[in-house]
């Protein structure tokens, strides 16, 4: 699994990020807006979410629309469940 979205993760604001684009796509305003963080510091956070493929970002006229990347996701969900299972392992 990358290390890229273990980083990505370990983040509370980044986590919340994750939670918002689960409502649906969103611009870096829209998602600055249920922060007390200044806007760069948000885009700090959705670039490290870029690099660690959690979110896909598509301009749209002058707007940057940001998206889930679902799949990455599940396989970091799923390599969690594999490795830190669902209690098949608990004695």
């Amino acid at each position: 699994m990358n290390e890229c979205v273990f980083k990505a993760m370990s983040d509370g604001t980044r986590r919340k990020i994750i939670e918002l684009l689960k409502e649906g796509p969103k611009t870096a305003g829209e998602i600055a807006n249920h922060f007390s963080h200044a806007q760069p510091t948000i885009s700090r956070h959705l670039n490290v979410l870029k690099n660690a493929n959690l979110v896909v970002d598509q301009r749209e006229g002058t707007y940057i629309i940001y998206r889930l990347n679902t799949t990455i996701l599940q396989e970091w969900l799923a390599w969690l469940l594999e490795h830190f299972g669902g209690g098949d392992n608990a004695e």
